[in-house]
């Protein structure tokens, strides 16, 4: 969501770093920006710029980041940028590029030599390793000349860029922290480029053509939530976090409808079918029969990277009446070229009647915890037709049932009563696994120092990542699950929902439990198999109804694992507001 990419999981740390989509010549396209030592600094159109993507440079100093600078001094940062002198002079000189506090104590340091005949752009990389690490963020990188040397110089900057070391190593990467929470969560699959990211308006969708391939051609786009995004983070690295984190894609083409409410027309939909055909053949096209297969391979992908499921659109029930002829249109000139794939449809299911039939839906709800532990059965009713499900965004954003999005009743941060009525609407989607092929809270990140919307799964600020009760919740979903699901008294509607598994490589039973009541509940349990261990071991997630963790007590409700006594036949109490995870050996 807000600032989850840029400024979030993307470990670039410098914003504005490049003047993307900004206005040269005023005060906003300094955003981030001041100069220091008395300098001036301005945004200008470069008659000469970097790249046709890039326009604008900025005519000399350096920015603060989204939310501060983490210097650690176990790193080793990657700066580096672009300048020239747009006429030559007889300037020989340094620039030194710094990492300091924002008093000025200096914690590392590097220079370079520059020389006025420098007149097209010419790129410094330079390294930096902090002397110590401060516990503080409010840091700055800056870049200096000598003032008295430079009297009456005028030199041009361009794509400023400050890397930390990378999930992965990965150049031009993801912020680590941020990224070894999602992976420790072993999550299944990736939707992107992320639900309404797709685009605000025709001209400012979201483009792979346009987020791939070196950065100083990613021209940024105005984003879908106000601010610019860079899309440093791009089409390729969405791959590269699929492949490094284990997990199925589900990539969204853009299918003729935005947020702003516009619908294109049918007669004009061919370029946006040839151009999701692209993105598709980027991502599994030959590298030598398709020019985007080639451009990939060019990229350092030369195999086609795995790609089975296809969204069309988001959340299209908002345009329900043009996506009848949106979908057939797009699924069926897709289909044509790619028939492997399987397309998920965004309206509501069977709501209007498409053609040709969706065999997979993407549902989204947001409601109350009291919903989410009301509808725990919801798709014990579904019928068995052939039609699959994706519970593509699901959380409980609100008490407040008449105003599910305002600020009344919203919360800052989940908290037990919400993750566990989530989890009991859970063990509900892991029973009708059958039919609900895939699952995901929704939003993921929250960047604490500047955000749009609070209860995200994950919150972090500039050195630090804090886990939320719903980010347990999904990881002791996600880290227990069996091969193969068994039957069970049926849980009645209610605060008390469960589900078993059963595990056959380790012959381990799994007992998932929410508990979303006020007062504790006692169970019994009786398994079918004749050799169960006497004693198993239960992790339990509970606290108050309010219970959370917080940038101020970060870990205030964690998992806590126990030894329990099991056999055949057993009794558990579930603790009030409670997510619990039994597992016993049984043969």
């Amino acid at each position: 969501m807000f600032e989850s990419g840029d400024g979030g999981i993307y470990a670039e740390l410098l914003r504005n770093r490049a003047f993307q989509q900004v206005t040269p010549n005023t005060t906003d396209a300094l955003f981030g920006w001041a100069p220091i030592n008395c300098t001036s600094i301005n945004v200008i159109a470069d008659p000469t710029p970097l790249s046709g993507a890039l326009p604008n440079s900025l005519e000399l100093i350096i920015p603060s980041n989204f939310s501060g600078i983490n210097i650690n001094a176990s790193w080793t940062y990657n700066a580096s940028f672009y300048y020239k002198f747009p006429s030559a002079s007889n300037f020989s000189g340094k620039l030194i590029v710094t990492l300091q506090s924002s008093v000025g104590a200096v914690y590392a340091s590097a220079s370079v030599p520059i020389s006025g005949s420098t007149t097209t752009w010419k790129q410094v990389i330079v390294y930096l390793t902090p002397s110590s690490s401060p516990v503080s963020t409010t840091n700055i990188f800056t870049v200096m000349v000598d003032g008295a040397s430079t009297i009456g110089e005028t030199i041009n900057f361009a794509m400023f860029s400050l890397f930390p070391p990378t999930f992965k190593g990965r150049a031009n990467g993801l912020r680590m922290d941020i990224a070894q929470t999602l992976y420790d969560m072993k999550p299944s699959f990736f939707r992107f480029p992320g639900g309404n990211n797709l685009g605000q308006s025709f001209s400012t969708r979201w483009q792979w053509n346009a987020t791939v391939g070196n950065l100083i051609d990613r021209p940024g786009r105005m984003g879908d939530w106000g601010y610019i995004n860079t899309d440093g983070l791009g089409l390729l690295e969405y791959l590269h976090l699929c492949e490094d984190m284990k997990m199925e894609p589900i990539m969204a083409v853009w299918a003729g409808y935005s947020l702003n409410g516009a619908s294109l027309p049918e007669n004009d939909l061919a370029p946006y079918i040839q151009q999701a055909i692209d993105q598709i053949n980027f991502v599994i096209g030959d590298s030598v029969a398709t020019q985007p297969g080639a451009l990939r391979a060019s990229l350092g992908h030369p195999e086609p990277f795995h790609l089975q499921y296809i969204e069309i659109g988001n959340e299209d029930f908002f345009a329900s009446e043009t996506y009848t002829y949106r979908w057939r249109d797009f699924v069926g000139n897709l289909t044509a070229t790619f028939p492997q794939l399987k397309f998920i449809a965004t309206s509501y299911p069977f709501d209007p009647i498409l053609d040709p039939i969706p065999k997979l839906y993407d549902n989204h709800v947001y409601q109350t915890p009291d919903w989410f532990a009301e509808n725990a059965l919801y798709y014990d009713s579904i019928e068995r037709d052939g039609t699959y499900y994706f519970e593509g965004e699901y959380a409980a954003l609100s008490t407040n049932a008449s105003d599910i999005f305002g600020t009344d009743g919203r919360l800052m941060y989940p908290n037990m009563q919400k993750s566990a009525a989530e989890a009991a609407f859970m063990t509900g989607l892991e029973r009708n696994s059958d039919i609900v092929f895939a699952a995901s809270y929704a939003s993921l990140l929250m960047n604490i120092a500047n955000y749009q919307e609070s209860n995200n799964l994950v919150s972090f600020d500039a050195s630090h990542v804090y886990p939320s009760t719903s980010f347990y919740t999904q990881q002791l979903f996600s880290v227990n699950r069996g091969t193969e699901y068994l039957p069970s008294t049926p849980p009645q509607s209610g605060t008390l929902h469960w589900s078993v598994t059963h595990d056959s490589p380790t012959n381990t039973v799994i007992v998932k439990i929410a508990n979303a009541a006020i007062k504790a509940e006692v169970m019994s349990f009786e398994l079918p198999f004749n050799n169960v261990h006497r004693t198993g071991t239960a992790t339990v997630l509970s606290g108050s109804a309010t219970a959370s963790n917080s940038p101020e007590a970060p870990e205030a409700v964690k998992p806590v694992t126990s030894q329990i006594t099991t056999g055949k036949c057993f009794t558990y109490v579930a603790p009030a507001y409670s997510v619990n995870v039994l597992r016993v050996v049984a043969k």
